[in-house]
């Protein structure tokens, strides 16, 4: 298991993924964003759901939004539907996924 410059737990499995950022040879880069799995396929894909607030001029309050973001999800991360997780940002892997998990947070 290689190091990835990020101060995360590494899953204790190991995989053969190319795309998996301990394992293969995809490098990391920008931002680390904390969200919900909103869905989650084993060894593809993952969305997650990233709430935030929004400020509203005219009402002078903040408003709570939501965002989908897509992300590669690599097989020695075993996530479920509802658990937090940690992404980085990465070069795209696919049409619309350019970020992987790297680290399950909690439940």
């Amino acid at each position: 298991m290689k190091n990835i410059g990020i101060d995360v737990k590494p899953s204790s499995k190991s995989c053969e993924d190319e795309l998996c950022p301990f394992h293969g040879s995809t490098k990391l880069r920008g931002r680390l964003i904390r969200g919900k799995i909103a869905s989650a396929v084993l060894g593809g894909n993952a969305v997650i759901e990233k709430q935030y607030f929004s400020y509203v001029d005219k009402y002078m309050r903040y408003e709570k939004r939501r965002s989908k973001i897509h992300a590669h999800l690599p097989p020695c991360i075993e996530v479920k539907k509802g658990d937090t997780v940690t992404i980085a940002e990465c070069r795209p892997l696919t049409k619309t996924a350019t970020f992987v998990v790297i680290e399950k947070v909690g439940e």
